[in-house]
């Protein structure tokens, strides 16, 4: 029987967390839950919550830890994390991992994509996303055949917090409050490093071996 795998990925805005995620959940069978991408939607459906996460995503800055606390105690009760699940994009903070401990979570992997400061600036600086279908594009790794239209034919857009002063925010803030979780996570023997590389195939290899080690 294949172990249950319950991840934590690592990694600066940017890094490609949310990419072997996707891949891993395919892979394994188990859900991969975004933060970014549930905060995002409050934020478009203008929800409560999302009126106030706006506020501070607008600006490059956390979510505060009781909302996104709150928003991961009730997806990981869901049936479909009962074999497994990867969290991307939480927990971003020491004080968040020791409260993901305190619900009684068991994580059994934690990997730290690792990625330079300038890379992640070309990446998020060259994103664009379709507000009609949510497709995202790079100019330089993944352009849109309609150049600078979606397949769905509707325009393709930067995502505020994409915009370069913003991105350099948000590795602050990263490299600050997040990056001190690599520490915490390797006292407990759970930390695996994985280099980004230039393929993405090859950053799948290097993430799916650290996973299987």
């Amino acid at each position: 029987m294949a172990r249950k795998i319950k991840l934590i990925l690592l990694g600066a805005p940017g890094a490609g967390k949310g990419t072997q995620a996707e891949i891993i959940s395919n892979d394994y069978s188990i859900p991969a839950i975004s933060t970014g991408a549930i905060i995002r939607a409050a934020i478009k459906s203008g929800t409560e919550m999302g009126l106030a996460a706006k506020e501070y995503t607008d600006k490059g800055a956390l979510v505060p830890d009781d909302v996104v606390i709150g928003i991961i105690k009730e997806r990981l009760s869901e049936k479909d994390c009962e074999n497994g699940f990867i969290l991307d994009g939480f927990p971003r903070t020491v004080v968040q991992a020791k409260a993901l401990d305190e619900m009684g979570v068991e994580i059994t992997d934690v990997i730290s994509i690792e990625v330079p400061d300038e890379k992640i600036l070309e990446r998020m600086s060259g994103r664009r996303v379709c507000k009609a279908c949510g497709a995202t594009y790079h100019v330089k790794y993944n352009p849109s055949s309609n150049g600078d239209r979606c397949h769905c034919g509707s325009e393709l857009t930067i995502r505020a917090d994409d915009a370069p002063e913003v991105v350099e925010s948000r590795l602050a803030t990263y490299h600050e409050q997040t990056e001190p979780l690599k520490a915490y996570y390797e006292s407990k023997g759970l930390l695996k490093t994985v280099i980004g590389q230039e393929i993405l195939a090859d950053t799948t290899a290097l993430t799916k071996a650290a996973l299987d080690a």
